[in-house]
């Protein structure tokens, strides 16, 4: 279980491990940083020393982060140990059949118990904001691109005194800052995030962004971790829960059970796809069929008339 304290060697928690993949639980005090292995708080760092044998530069240079956690995002990462696991990895994520959610604490009371988060995201040219992105329409907002995120209410509270709600976010796609960018578009930033709240949430240890749960559809077997919930009094008491709309288990199970209907159905209009063409293809052998037995005996015809005219 994550702590509000910072991260060390030992903090390291394998979540899932295999022949091809890990998957920790990323402490919020760590980054992810291909070029720095030996930097102390970097999630290779800590692999490196909980797995001596990554050090191996012929384990190295296949060793490959699956997708990305924000510095101070903590929760579930998924390592590929060489390249062919990487790109059975990236095909799952690159054709978005990947499910993903995460726990936020955010500021405030969200009315909406469920909605859909859909404002598109450009990176912002603004002078002194270059490192960060924006919503369409809002100045220096560049090249932006359709962005969705299905947002579940579990819990209304307080953190250190001032309301907030406990949410589960679902994003229907992968773009950078997506879930901070949505959550501080409807008025409703994330607690702790002192970028998107421009310095002004600086009181608390870390920002209340954790990745709960991964699901990779990787065959034979598919890649299904949970990375616990931080957001619990237990481990920080300033957060006091005062009612809950629905549990986190029942609702991504309800979640996960989705998913498996849509790819179904996903499965099932491709499977009609296919039988459609290959109909269309023995139509078109038919047809092909008939015009040329149809041409052999005009000509067979005409054969016989020029024989009899001799």
């Amino acid at each position: 279980m994550m702590t509000s304290e910072s991260a060390s060697l030992e903090s390291l928690r394998v979540l899932f491990q295999s022949d091809d993949y890990i998957v920790v639980d990323k402490h919020w005090d760590i980054r992810i940083d291909s070029k720095m292995w030996y930097e102390k708080h970097t999630v290779q760092a800590q692999l490196r020393h909980r797995f001596p044998q990554l050090a191996d530069p012929s384990t190295y240079y296949g060793f490959r982060f699956c997708h990305q956690l924000d510095f101070s995002t903590s929760g579930a990462l998924c390592v590929a140990l060489n390249k062919a696991a990487a790109g059975r990895a990236y095909r799952c994520f690159k054709d978005r059949t990947v499910t993903k959610a995460y726990l936020a604490v955010v500021r405030g009371l969200v009315e909406k118990e469920t909605q859909t988060l859909d404002f598109s995201i450009g990176k912002n040219s603004s002078e002194g904001k270059t490192h960060m992105m924006c919503i369409e329409g809002t100045e220096g907002c560049e090249n932006p691109k359709p962005c969705q995120t299905e947002l579940m209410v579990l819990e209304y509270g307080f953190y250190d005194g001032d309301p907030v709600t406990k949410v589960l976010l679902q994003p229907l796609t992968g773009r950078t800052h997506q879930l901070r960018v949505h959550c501080s578009a409807i008025g409703h930033p994330i607690v702790g995030d002192f970028t998107y709240s421009l310095g002004a949430d600086d009181s608390t240890y870390r920002m209340m962004l954790h990745a709960h749960l991964l699901h990779i559809p990787l065959e034979p077997e598919p890649l299904l971790v949970s990375a616990g919930d931080p957001f619990l009094p237990a481990v920080d008491p300033k957060w006091l829960p005062q009612r809950s709309l629905r549990t986190l288990t029942a609702t991504v199970e309800a979640l996960l059970d989705h998913r498996v209907e849509e790819d179904r159905k996903i499965k099932e209009e491709k499977k009609e796809r296919t039988r459609r063409e290959e109909e269309k293809r023995k139509g078109r052998r038919e047809q092909r069929i008939e015009e040329e037995s149809e041409e052999q005996r005009m000509q067979c015809q005409q054969w016989l008339s020029e024989w009899a005219g001799d």
